[in-house]
Formats: structure tokens, sequence, C-alpha cells
């Protein structure tokens, strides 16, 4: 089935890194914000490489972000897509990410698993790259799908996000 992202990139001008999805998930679609199904680890990964208390609400977790100068959105603004699961997007029509890019100074762009970092390499790696000078960085996924990684191995891979807020 269709689907349209359904919800607005989260930035400010003094965004400095933007950390980008695939797609939203049907229970974010649901919920209406990014990462709400309790099992995806995004928000207590963030969290905790950032050294600071669990976001909560959904207004907690904007003014969390922007006050640690982190942007998000997702890689897909549109996709086919059966239930939550990346392997199943066809037809993706890439996000337009110049509004952000126009606004904010990002410094890195970093891909939250493998088919958000497809979807960057295939279509926005011109974009990004005109806008930072370098390519998007795929970190694992903090979807409970992606097994592979305990939360302690997640923390680990994207400590890179707070070191890149800490050295600029």
């Amino acid at each position: 089935m269709s689907q349209t992202h359904p919800f607005k990139p989260i930035f400010d001008k003094n965004s400095k890194i933007l950390i980008l999805g695939s797609f939203p998930s049907v229970v974010s679609r649901k919920f209406g914000f990014y990462y709400a199904n309790p099992q995806n680890r995004f928000w207590r990964v963030l969290a905790g490489i950032l050294n600071t208390p669990l976001p909560k609400s959904m207004d907690e977790k904007i003014n969390f972000l922007l006050a640690h100068r982190i942007a998000i959105y997702d890689a897909a603004i549109s996709c086919e897509i059966k239930g939550s699961s990346d392997a199943k997007m066809t037809a993706v029509k890439p996000a337009n990410l110049e509004p952000i890019f126009n606004s904010a100074c990002i410094a890195q762009v970093f891909s939250n698993g493998g088919k958000a970092h497809e979807i960057c390499e295939k279509y926005l790696k011109n974009q990004i790259l005109n806008a930072t000078s370098k390519p998007p960085v795929k970190l694992p996924s903090t979807s409970s799908a992606n097994a592979n990684f305990g939360f302690e191995k997640l923390v680990q891979e994207w400590t890179v996000v707070a070191d890149t807020l800490r050295d600029g």
C-alpha cells in the first residue's frame, strides 16, 4: 500500500547533525511521531550517548533534539510498504533535504540502518555531499528487528554522533 510521510522534519537553525531513518513504522504513523514504537531503541540510544534522561513526551523529544542540535527526518517521503519492514519498501521517493540544509548548518548526516543508508546512497548522496562535503555515515538500525545489535553495542556504535556534536 502506498504511504506518504505523515510528519515534518524536526530541526532548527542550530541543528548540526541530521539523522535519517528510512520511513515511519506503522506505530509511528499511528501516533504521529518519530520512533514511537516503544520497542525501537532510538530514544534510549540517544539519551545514553548524550548522558541525559530519556525524553518521554513528544514535546520533550522535540526539545531534547533541538537542545542537542540534532535534526531528524526520513530518507523516503513516500513508498509502497506492507507493515513496517524496510525489506518490504518499494517505489521509494526520496525526501527533499534542501529545506533542512538551507536553514541549518548540518555538518554530518547519519543514516539509521541499512535501508535508510541505501536510500541516501541511491537518491540523496549529491544533496548531502553538496551540503556537508561528507558522505552519509551508516549506523546500525535502532529497530528491535535488528537483533544483531544489543543495546550496549548500539550505544557503542552510535557514540560517533555524540563525538561529532562535541567536536564542533
